[in-house]
């Protein structure tokens, strides 16, 4: 989950332009408690703070500007926004995450280069030294006010080794890595075909400056050498800072489960963005539709009805190993083999109109093409079909009742392996 809060939270704006003045900031009942408990009522397992926007203010009391919750209103200016957030987090046993933007429209440094660079990695390491262990560090490629406007040569290499020093365990997440790839819209949502991996020969170029770039980020490639699973970012409602007249426009727990389809479903990572109100709270329209969200998707994937079934492959070992959920096995194709197939021959006969299929992704992501059958009136009949699978493929059906079903992988780019194949039936069918 994305938490998108900063003064923006307090003039009504998207993107603040750095003048705005740190007495504003007055969140008076913030709970980062309550942000956690809401997260993990939707099932989200970590959280991710704008610790700082395009506007510059630090919601933590910065040493390297005056633009921070010190020079605020809340709590006397002793208070420490990260600080509270992560504890929050940790107290719920939700993973931290953070947002620094490069982009500082504050800092009478930014556009200066070498002194503006020195000033964020003095923040990156205030951040990633005093809060305890981060599971993803979060960039943008944000850069620069306009065709007229400050322009900065951000430093990466600086900054990605700054980040490996102080935070090895965490996954770097930006518009192209370099461990997690954004995914190339606002939306939410991966393409139908979607890659693990890019090819950094052909990189797409920051801020998606040509058509094609949206596509290369959404798609990956079969064929690219590096491994940069891609990130969905959304917001739960139009704006991804705190707007009253936003609060009756929440996404409703069908919209959440379609993102969700799209985004997990697809071989991505979704990442939902809840913004706090003024006062440091989850709106309730926000927190209902959390819940919801969480309720629905655990009613949904909760019944699996390949629980039970005999299973036999074309080829390869424990075919077994695809029932269940959680386990560490897995059925793989015999060196050399890029077709195959494996059939479910269920205990009887059941509705299902939910196909969930992941791959052993230890082994890479291989498959790129595969359907879904079902047998009767003796033959096999087709009822979904898909490109990649990847962690998890989620694709829906027609309501269909069967008792033998079979998943055919039509081509992989090495032996494909599967760890689970499942069925679901929507409570609403």
């Amino acid at each position: 989950m994305f938490v998108h809060f900063t003064v923006n939270t307090f003039t009504g704006k998207e993107w603040g332009d750095g003048t705005e003045s740190p007495s504003i900031f007055n969140p008076e009942k913030l709970d980062a408690r309550q942000w956690a408990r809401a997260a993990k009522s939707g099932g989200f397992r970590s959280m991710i703070l704008t610790t700082k926007h395009h506007d510059g203010f630090c919601l933590w009391p910065s040493k390297t500007t005056e633009h921070s919750v010190r020079h605020s209103s809340w709590r006397n200016g002793k208070g420490d926004v990260v600080r509270e957030f992560v504890d929050a987090c940790r107290a719920e046993g939700l993973g931290v995450g953070f947002y620094l933007s490069p982009w500082d429209r504050n800092a009478s440094v930014y556009g200066q280069d070498e002194a503006y660079n020195d000033l964020y990695i003095a923040q990156l390491g205030e951040l990633l030294g005093n809060y305890g262990e981060l599971v993803e560090v979060w960039l943008d490629g944000a850069n620069g006010e306009g065709p007229n406007g400050k322009h900065q040569a951000y430093d990466w290499p600086r900054i990605y080794t700054t980040i490996r020093r102080l935070q090895p365990n965490a996954v770097i997440a930006s518009d192209v890595g370099p461990d997690v790839r954004w995914i190339g819209n606002e939306a939410g949502a991966a393409d139908t075909t979607c890659w693990s991996t890019i090819d950094p020969a052909r990189p797409p170029r920051l801020g998606m400056a040509e058509p094609w770039v949206g596509e290369a980020l959404m798609q990956g490639d079969p064929r690219g050498v590096v491994w940069r699973p891609g990130e969905s970012d959304v917001s739960i409602r139009p704006g991804w800072f705190w707007h009253a007249a936003e609060d009756d426009k929440v996404r409703d727990a069908d919209d959440l489960i379609n993102l969700y389809f799209r985004s997990v479903g697809r071989n991505s990572k979704l990442l939902l963005n809840v913004p706090p109100t003024r006062e440091g709270l989850f709106h309730a329209n926000d927190v209902q539709a959390l819940m919801e969200f969480g309720a629905k998707r655990s009613a949904l994937l909760s019944n699996d009805l390949c629980e039970g079934a005999r299973v036999r492959a074309s080829a390869g070992e424990h075919p077994e190993a695809m029932i269940g959920e959680g386990s560490s096995k897995y059925w793989q194709a015999p060196p050399g083999v890029r077709e195959a197939w494996i059939e479910f021959e269920l205990p009887k006969t059941v509705g299902f109109d939910v196909v969930r299929i992941e791959e052993a992704i230890e082994f890479g992501q291989s498959i790129a093409g595969h359907r879904v059958e079902v047998w009767g009136d003796g033959g096999w009949r087709t009822v979904a079909r898909g490109t990649t699978v990847g962690n998890a493929r989620l694709q829906h059906c027609p309501l269909t009742n069967a008792s033998r079903i079979r998943v055919v992988i039509e081509f992989a780019y090495a032996r494909p392996a599967l760890r689970r194949v499942a069925l679901f039936r929507s409570p609403s069918t």
